[in-house]
């Protein structure tokens, strides 16, 4: 786009020109792309030897070059004019165009560049704001004309909205980029349950954020009064900082006890930095908050001074208010999972318990086979099992169901085994020993516990069979083929103080079987919650009665799960078989 001194001294031509200009420069968006294209246009009506487009940064107020040509890299980098200073501060504040014709008689000049002796600056301004600056410079004195200065102006309100709207183009883009990464974050963040796996991909993500050579997130301990060094890396390393910091100290310290951000832009000149890092110049901290109590904070610092901005605020503090919930989420499932852990041991421990409770082995007796099996629907039931000698050939067996289920129940099962223990050294006979049991469990009473339990003493003797209920259900006896119900029954322990109990007599022959037990087994359900029910447990004693005692109770357990097909027990099953292989005389 040449243009000759000629057209530009006709006011036609030179709308023209600048309606070409506001086309040229407004076809991209690419803040990059727009500079070059200026540096390009103005080097058609302007032989510029040194051209540069400073823009200030609001908050420090400095002019910063953000595009320059025959500049040194170094001067790019480290150059920071404040406003009023040099010709290009001079431009900006009073917000005209500045033609020096020879730099070395002014006293404000800041050199850039060797052998410049004439500058040009024009500033920049959008809806009456000054956003920067435009600066050429030649080597000979005078180079630049009035007609320079008054061209220039009337590119630079073109030039200036064009600028306005890449910059705002620029940060809509980075924040909708920052958004999409922090949603993304947040989704990553609520999957992560290990707390140092979860301060390790915050570590990893703030990367696509910003830019830092030292990341920390510190926890504060359970009292409150200091901060604890939980996770940190140091240029993409993961490093041990042991040093704690009182609540209130140091950046970290004021950010969590006010619970608000702090950007240090100089640490060497902030009296409150605490150096552990030698390398840092900046620094930012910003709270973990969470239902509106700090619990922590994260920590970045960078080597550059003046590095974090008020971008990097708004973006790590959105981001803080995730990993705070993310944080507290892990630590929750942490304690869950000790707890579970504990529950573990717990219900281990209580499984143990409740096996060493139950015999090991059935008792082997000249006139009667015994044969048990217990079933827990859970880790651990309350059914319970035992075998109880007494003199004179007598042996006592007993089946309990304790109320409710899981690790309660059992412990209730192992009280109960201790009175039966305890009051059966006295060889009471079943009915008084259910009394003594139920006695001692209404003295000490437990909310909504209760144990429905059989006994039945077998005298080998007399050949004599004696059994007292309370609340099982009633026992099957398998008589020369015929199953019959022994009509024993009787109030649950542990409820009623003086409830009064029956017993039964029976005299059971040669080939006889006997079935004690829970209501766990006739409840057993299918998955339509149909039940196995006391038809079909008496066919299958019937089925099975020349068999073995163990065969029978496998018969039972077997003819349980067919039923059941795969539906989960909710209640515990327990069986006792006996079966008689000595003639009795009469019943």
């Amino acid at each position: 786009m040449p243009v000759s001194p000629a057209v530009l001294s006709d006011p036609v031509h030179i709308e023209a020109f600048l309606l070409e200009v506001a086309d040229a420069v407004n076809t991209t968006l690419d803040l990059d792309k727009l500079l070059q294209r200026v540096a390009e246009i103005v080097h058609n009506i302007l032989d510029y030897e040194i051209f540069a487009i400073l823009l200030l940064n609001e908050r420090t107020q400095e002019l910063r070059i953000r595009f320059g040509i025959g500049h040194a890299q170094t001067v790019i980098d480290t150059c920071r004019i404040k406003l009023g200073e040099g010709v290009t501060g001079q431009a900006a504040m009073r917000r005209e165009a500045m033609l020096v014709d020879d730099v070395t008689a002014v006293t404000h000049y800041i050199a850039g560049a060797a052998g410049v002796r004439s500058e040009l600056a024009v500033p920049l301004i959008s809806k009456n704001k000054v956003i920067g600056v435009i600066d050429v410079e030649a080597s000979k004195a005078g180079y630049f004309t009035p007609e320079d200065k008054l061209l220039l102006t009337l590119l630079a309100s073109r030039i200036a909205t064009a600028i306005e709207n890449a910059r705002l183009y620029t940060r809509v883009a980075r924040q909708a980029r920052s958004l999409a990464v922090l949603n993304e974050i947040a989704r990553d963040l609520t999957s992560i349950l290990n707390l140092d796996d979860l301060f390790k991909h915050i570590g990893e993500q703030l990367k696509r954020l910003t830019d830092y050579q030292l990341f920390s997130v510190l926890l504060l301990d359970k009292t409150g009064n200091k901060l604890e060094h939980r996770f940190s890396l140091r240029y993409g390393e993961r490093v041990q900082m042991k040093h704690d910091i009182r609540l209130g100290d140091g950046l970290v310290g004021y950010a969590a006890l006010h619970k608000e951000s702090v950007v240090v832009p100089d640490v060497a000149i902030e009296p409150r930095y605490i150096n552990l890092n030698p390398d840092t110049r900046s620094e930012l901290v910003v709270p973990l908050v969470y239902k509106g109590k700090a619990i922590g904070v994260l920590d970045l610092e960078h080597t550059k001074r003046g590095y974090f901005v008020e971008q990097h605020v708004r973006t790590l503090t959105t981001l803080a208010a995730q990993v705070a919930i993310a944080i507290e989420n892990a630590r929750l499932y942490e304690t869950v999972t000790r707890q579970e852990q504990q529950m573990q041991h717990d219900l281990e421990l209580a499984r143990e318990l409740q096996l060493r409770i139950m015999p090991p082995s059935c008792p082997r007796l000249r006139t009667v086979q015994i044969s048990a099996r217990f079933q827990s629907a859970r880790f651990i039931g309350g059914d319970l099992y035992d075998f109880v000698p007494y003199s004179r050939e007598r042996m006592g067996v007993a089946i309990g169901d304790v109320s409710g289920k899981g690790a309660p129940a059992a412990i209730y099962a192992a009280l109960v085994s201790g009175f039966l223990r305890s009051h059966a050294r006295n060889e009471l006979g079943p009915a008084e020993l259910m009394k003594a049991i139920n006695r001692s469990l209404t003295e000490r009473p437990i909310s909504a516990q209760y144990i429905s339990m059989i006994f039945a003493l077998w005298d080998e003797r007399r050949r004599r069979l004696r059994i007292a209920n309370s609340g099982l259900p009633r026992p099957i006896h398998c008589h020369q083929g015929k199953v019959e119900t022994l009509r024993v029954e009787g109030l649950p322990l542990g409820l009623f103080p003086k409830a009064q109990y029956d017993e039964v007599v029976v005299r059971p022959q040669s080939g006889d079987l006997l079935v004690f037990f829970s209501d766990g087994i006739t409840d057993a359900s299918d998955a339509d919650g149909k039940m196995f029910g006391r038809t079909r447990l008496e066919q299958v004693v019937t089925d099975n009665r020349h068999a073995s005692p163990q065969n029978v109770v496998d018969a039972i357990f077997a003819a349980i799960t067919q039923h059941a097909a795969g539906a989960e027990a909710f209640d515990d099953q327990t069986a006792v078989v006996l079966k008689f292989r000595t003639p009795a005389v009469g019943r």
